[in-house]
């Protein structure tokens, strides 16, 4: 079974990072495919983090999920807050009893240079200039960005109401770069301010950070 990692949170929140090798039988013996999806390896994900649903908490009423119009899939009477990300060949998900949470696995890539722009503000941007600029040429393989870029899909997940600025409404505070960490920062909408903590761990070619 290619549970890839595991972590108890608390008394009422867990999450699991699941490697997808199997077919979709495996999951399909397990949980429906709630919609149609054409490509053979999304609809691979999105059955994986199902199935982590139900591996996390075995009671968790997968068959009463609706998807918001904002897509993100939720439960009517919030048994269980939930949020799933999927990357590659992985999928993860955290699910808790009391409270809201969010998560986002990434694969570094060259491709998050192109957009940091635009979801991080100036003020995020120039300290990662510094950040990357401090690190050897040989540790510079785009997890830093990659992880910024993590913690603010995490922030949209958690957050769960729609459409948000990343640049403005999410604000990362400096943080120590290492393999497991802490990173701080705010989620600010209107006159609402919300500070979070945001858990990040470094896996080999596979990021995740959560929040809660």
């Amino acid at each position: 079974m290619p549970l890839f990692f595991t972590q108890n949170i608390n008394e009422n929140t867990r999450l699991g990072i699941w490697h997808i090798t199997e077919n979709e039988e495996f999951f399909l013996e397990k949980v429906p495919l709630q919609r149609d999806i054409n490509h053979p390896n999304k609809r691979l994900q999105h059955l994986a983090g199902r199935f982590l649903l139900q591996h996390l908490f075995p009671d968790f009423p997968y068959h009463e999920l609706v998807i918001a119009d904002s897509r993100k899939p939720y439960l009517p009477y919030e048994q269980y807050h939930f949020s799933i990300s999927h990357c590659g060949d992985f999928a993860a998900a955290i699910v808790s009893k009391s409270q809201r949470v969010g998560i986002d696995i990434e694969v570094p890539t060259a491709k998050v240079q192109k957009i940091v722009p635009k979801f991080l503000h100036e003020e995020e941007r120039n300290w990662l200039v510094a950040q990357v600029n401090a690190l050897a040429p040989a540790q510079d393989d785009y997890r830093l960005p990659t992880l910024l870029w993590s913690a603010k899909e995490a922030a949209f997940k958690w957050w769960s109401f729609g459409s948000v600025d990343f640049s403005e409404d999410i604000r990362l505070d400096p943080f120590e770069f290492s393999e497991k960490g802490l990173m701080n920062g705010v989620f600010k909408r209107g006159e609402e301010v919300h500070p979070l903590a945001f858990y990040f761990q470094l896996f080999p070619g596979v990021c995740m950070v959560y929040t809660l």
